[in-house]
């Protein structure tokens, strides 16, 4: 195809470099080995220390939420933001399958079981018509919550991924989970900076999870955080990730099963100083999204675009080809030349470990799994 070649052109005149491009880098520009510096000059480098608590406070000002918890990681804050709604052992949690593997993974820590329900085309992010149709079909309001009909197991929870951080249908999913009584745990690992009708993600549902691994728009190396508008949930998600210990000068008591899940204070102060360059970050991303929409206007490849009512942060941008075969075309061309691009991930129900869960037809999971491929989207 001539437009990949052009493509290949178009991306290295963008980012001005002849040699390997990866899909995203991250990129440190401000006061990063400043903060860095002053944690190892403190001498706590550990999970005690002051840009720990100076990252929360961001994230709070940040996402306009109520409370923030740092943690090691973004599965681990939808795991500790699972246990928080109430997911407990045998129970089901809705999300959906074309995801990353973290949003399964931190349901079945929890000893919990996902139900793999369909996304909708235009946010690539679970549809609010795919869990209407289910839970019409296979749920069952009692006095405890909802029941699914065909398993006996409660459900005890939905989680949506806001995909590559375009969010998901909130409102209308909002309202189907209210109907049925289900908590909504929002994913927005991938969403930092991504709105929905003015509100941040990750505000929505009653508690979310971000992440901040090495290649999101921001990054603290490894790095996560719980997200909610409810103090109560928020003090609890700082004790739970904090080991359960009950504060003492000296005595070592501990009243739940917690977790060691506490970021260290060397992560978060990178993480502080990227955050300090979040909003260059979405401004340059914005600018290589505007290019990109221009660029494939007319080439016969759909640039994925975010949707009215929604501000995206472009983290990882992609296009959507017409089929297997132009696909597979794409990803060989692009990478054999040095231009890193990759597939959209393998439904979570083709994984052995999630195959027996129960799921709906998949038709547009199936459909995007076969077409969608990412493309070079750092910020410069």
């Amino acid at each position: 195809m001539e437009s990949i070649q052009d493509m290949i052109s178009f991306v290295r005149e963008h980012f001005n470099s002849d040699k390997f491009i990866p899909l995203h880098e991250p990129r440190f520009r401000g006061n990063e080995k400043k903060y860095l510096a002053e944690t190892i000059d403190s001498t706590f480098v550990s999970s005690v220390g002051t840009f720990v608590d100076q990252f929360e406070n961001m994230m709070q000002n940040i996402t306009g939420a109520e409370k923030s918890v740092a943690v090691v990681n973004g599965t681990s804050s939808l795991q500790v933001a699972l246990r928080l709604v109430g997911v407990k052992k045998d129970e089901e949690v809705i999300t959906q399958a074309l995801t990353f593997i973290a949003t399964a993974n931190a349901i079945a820590y929890n000893n919990a079981v996902p139900i793999f329900l369909d996304v909708d085309l235009d946010t690539m992010g679970l549809s609010p018509k795919a869990v209407k149709a289910f839970l019409e079909e296979y749920g069952e309001l009692r006095e405890n919550g909802c029941y699914n009909k065909s398993t006996g197991r409660r459900i005890a929870a939905c989680m949506p991924m806001h995909t590559f951080g375009f969010p998901v249908h909130l409102d209308e999913m909002i309202r189907v989970c209210n109907q049925w009584k289900i908590p909504l745990v929002e994913d927005a690992a991938e969403s930092l900076g991504s709105f929905y009708k003015g509100k941040h993600t990750g505000t929505i549902g009653l508690v979310s999870g971000f992440s901040f691994n090495g290649n999101k728009v921001v990054t603290s190396g490894g790095g996560g955080a719980i997200v909610t508008n409810d103090i109560q949930l928020g003090i609890q998600a700082k004790y739970l990730t904090t080991t359960a210990k009950k504060p003492h000068p000296y005595e070592f008591f501990h009243d739940d099963m917690g977790y060691n899940f506490r970021m260290p204070n060397l992560n978060a102060a990178l993480a502080c100083a990227q955050l300090e360059s979040l909003e260059g970050f979405l401004a340059d991303k914005r600018i290589l999204a505007e290019k990109y929409t221009s660029f494939f206007k007319d080439s016969g490849i759909k640039f994925r675009q975010e949707i009215p009512y929604t501000k995206a942060n472009y983290w990882l941008m992609c296009v959507e080809l017409n089929n297997k075969t132009e696909r597979e075309e794409f990803l060989k061309n692009t990478n054999d030349c040095g231009v890193m691009t990759r597939p959209i991930w393998n439904l979570m129900y083709r994984l052995p470990m999630y195959a027996h869960c129960q799921r709906d037809a998949q038709k547009n999971a199936a459909y995007l799994e076969e077409r969608i491929v990412n493309i070079p989207s750092s910020a410069r």
